[in-house]
Parts: C-alpha cells; structure tokens; sequence
C-alpha cells in the first residue's frame, strides 16, 4: 500500500510512474486526497476539542473551590456538548481513515525506474539467457508421457481423487520431488536462510499483509466456516511472520525460507499449453524471503536472483532472465525478474521463479518497522522470490535430461534421490 506521506507529495510522479501499467489512478488519487484533507480537518478539529474540555475540567475545579456552583455548572453543561461534538467527529474520522484505506487499496505499486511501459508478457525484457537449446534424440517426449511411461505422476488418478491440477506422484516420481525440495532448502540455508515450516492456510489480516487480498480474492481457495484462505506461496506466512514488529534498530538483513504446497484457483483453462505440469491447482514451491533496510534492497535482490541462477545451473537447465514490464509486474511489485527455462520437448519457455522487490508497498500494510538512528519509526523493505516452484523445473529435467536410456539426474541430487536415472 503506497504511503499517504508520499501521495501528498508525489501525486504526479506517482500518476506518471502507474501508467507503466496502463492504468490511469487520477481519479482515484485525488478521491484519497480529498479524504485526506478532510480527515485532517476534522482530526484537528477533534484535538482541538480535546484540548478545550482538558482546559474546562481544570476551570470546573477552580471554580467549585471558589465556590462559583453556577459557573462551573454551565461550564459542565458546555463540556457536555462538546463531548458530543468530539463523538461525532471521531465517528467522522474513523470513517474518513476507512475510506481512505478502502482507496489506498485499489492502487498498486509504483514500478520501479528500471521497469519499462508495456502491456502483457511480450513486452518484457530478456536481460539474460544462460546455457543453449539441448537437442535431443528421435522420439523424445514431452513429460506428460514421460511421467505414464516410467510410472511417476499420475493425472488421471489425481483428478479421481480430487479433480484437474492435482496430480498424484508415486515412485521415483515422489522421490525425485522430494531430493528437489530437500535440494533447494539446503541450498537456501547454505546462502544463510534461516527455514521455517508455516502453515497451509492463513486468517484475512495476513493476505492483505502481503497485498493478496484485496486484489487476488479470487485466486484464492477460501474455508468460509474458519474465514481462513489457503495459501498461494509461502511468501504469505513467512512475511507476516514479522507483521506489527518494530525491529530494534538498522542493523538487520533478515532471510527467510520455506517450503509449501501452494494453492491457486486460477488455473483453469484448457489446451496444451496448461497439460502436464504446466498449470496446477496444487504445487509445492520453496520461497525465499527478505526483510531489509531500504538503502540494502538493491543488493539483496541481486543477491536472490544469483541464488537462483546458481540453483538452475546446478540442475545442468537452459534458462533466460526477464524483467517484466508494467503492464506484466504484480500488484504489489516494484519491480520482478522472471526466470524461464527452455523445455526442448514441447519447444517452448516455461516460468519456474519469479524474484520481486515490493520496497515499502507490504511494509505499510503490515505496519512493518525498525527504528533509526534517532529513533524515529521507519518502514523496511521485503522482497521474496522463488527458489524453486517445482512442477515447471520437474517438467524441464524430465524433457531436457531425457536419453534413449531414460530420464538422467543431475549429479547435484544423487545424494536426495539415490539414484542416477530413471528407466
């Protein structure tokens, strides 16, 4: 949520900066200030209120002491109406900073300086591609026949026992999943994570926390008799963990992660593009997340997506970098890399981690602070990106790393799975 410090200030550079996204918050910006302006009249005029019966209580006493009754009797009847007065615009108040919060809410974040003006996904940027295009031999398949043939997931079984996007996997297929898991969280400690196991479902206080709500309710799987949503990353828990904290001082690079099935509504159109592992409902990821000091944000960012570089490297992928434009960045995003890796089998480039930095825009919803060096509150900035989402990066070692032998694992998961081939 931007601040209403920097709206007052910024009005046009914030309207200019949002219309990277193709949207145009004129309206809606100065609907906030106009609230602003009248919540600021009549919280000063409610001080001032204030002020006056803490002035007339001490009048009312002098006034018995002198023996003045009659006095200090109208002085009480006038303390009366004010109380009313002081009722009513605390009731106008209260009403102003809910407008005002309701509005705030509908503006996303302002994309960075970096992030170009654009309209969907082809207008991103490639800012880097690693690695080249892997042939591979005749007759080679794309994972959803991989996964029938060597008996790994199971879809069909997956949509009997629950419905499309929740696949079941079985056997090597389990295994292979869990080494990645295990593979991604020991790496993560390794660039000095500290893990975390969260829960699976969250109350309302922690999705608006992280700007899921209210922007993506529908997303999002709801349990309407506990009026708690599941979670659609671990980014969810793990940032709230620190919501409504005021850290103690500057000195902090807090580092987060965590791995969870994730659960997402979204998907659910049809075609080729969505068959396998492509689109799910269901999916287990790994998430990293920071907590930092605003002049380290730069450095922690490039610090997370190195991290994943390294990850996709180790797993011997043909990956390219994205930064997404305006049109392309997430509600609450400053500013997102995409990382895509190539599938050779079904030719196409498939999305495995986004890393973003959302600077003060989920600080402010979760009242996310440290104190500075002269004690005044500050908020912090959070990133988060992930490291890995598993089903696209399973799809992508069983295409790319496919022989006429069967499916070869990379060396760095021998020690998670056991072994070195699958056939």
């Amino acid at each position: 949520m931007l601040e209403m410090t920097r709206i007052r200030a910024e009005r046009n550079e914030i309207i200019e900066g949002l219309k990277k996204r193709n949207i145009d918050v004129t309206e809606t910006i100065d609907a906030v200030l106009e609230k602003d302006q009248q919540w600021r009249a009549a919280k000063t005029s409610m001080e001032s209120i204030a002020s006056e019966l803490n002035k007339i209580a001490k009048e009312i006493g002098d006034l018995f002491r002198q023996g003045k009754a009659a006095e200090a009797e109208a002085a009480k009847t006038k303390t009366s109406e004010l109380k009313r007065e002081e009722t009513s615009l605390k009731a106008q108040v209260d009403e102003l900073e809910q407008a005002i919060t309701d509005l705030l809410y509908q503006i996303p974040n302002v994309p960075n300086e970096l992030v170009k003006a654009g309209k969907n996904e082809e207008d991103n940027e490639t800012v880097e591609e690693v690695g080249t295009r892997k042939p591979l031999h005749e007759g080679a398949a794309p994972h959803w026949e991989l996964t029938k043939k060597y008996n790994l997931i199971d879809f069909e079984l997956g949509v009997k026992v629950t419905g499309a996007g929740f696949p079941i996997y079985r056997g090597k297929g389990a295994k292979l999943q869990r080494a990645l898991i295990q593979f991604f969280l020991d790496e993560a400690e390794k660039a000095g994570y500290e893990e975390f196991i969260v829960p699976h479902v969250v109350n309302e206080a922690s999705a608006y926390g992280t700007g899921q709500l209210p922007d993506k309710e529908g997303q999002m799987y709801y349990i309407p008799e506990d009026d708690l949503y599941m979670i659609p990353t671990a980014e969810v828990p793990l940032t709230n963990i620190y919501r409504d904290v005021i850290l103690p001082d500057e000195n902090f690079s807090i580092k987060l992660t965590g791995y969870t099935p994730c659960f997402r509504r979204e998907a659910g159109s049809y075609g080729a593009h969505v068959r396998g592992l492509n689109r799910l409902h269901q999916f287990d990821k790994v998430e990293i997340v920071r907590i930092e000091h605003p002049n380290n944000t730069d450095k922690a960012l490039t610090e997370m997506i190195d991290h994943v570089k390294g990850l996709l490297a180790k797993l011997g992928l043909h990956y390219r970098v994205l930064r997404l434009c305006g049109g392309d960045t997430g509600f609450a995003s400053a500013m997102t890399y995409d990382f895509e890796v190539y599938s050779a089998a079904q030719e196409k480039w498939l999305e495995v981690s986004s890393c973003s930095r959302f600077d003060t825009f989920q600080a402010n919803r979760l009242k996310l602070r440290f104190k500075t060096a002269d004690k005044k509150n500050q908020l912090v900035h959070t990133l988060n990106g992930s490291a890995l989402a598993l089903p696209r990066i399973m799809a992508a070692l069983m295409e790319n790393h496919q022989t006429p032998e069967g499916i070869e694992i990379p060396a760095c998961l021998h020690k998670y799975t056991g072994f070195e081939i699958i056939n």
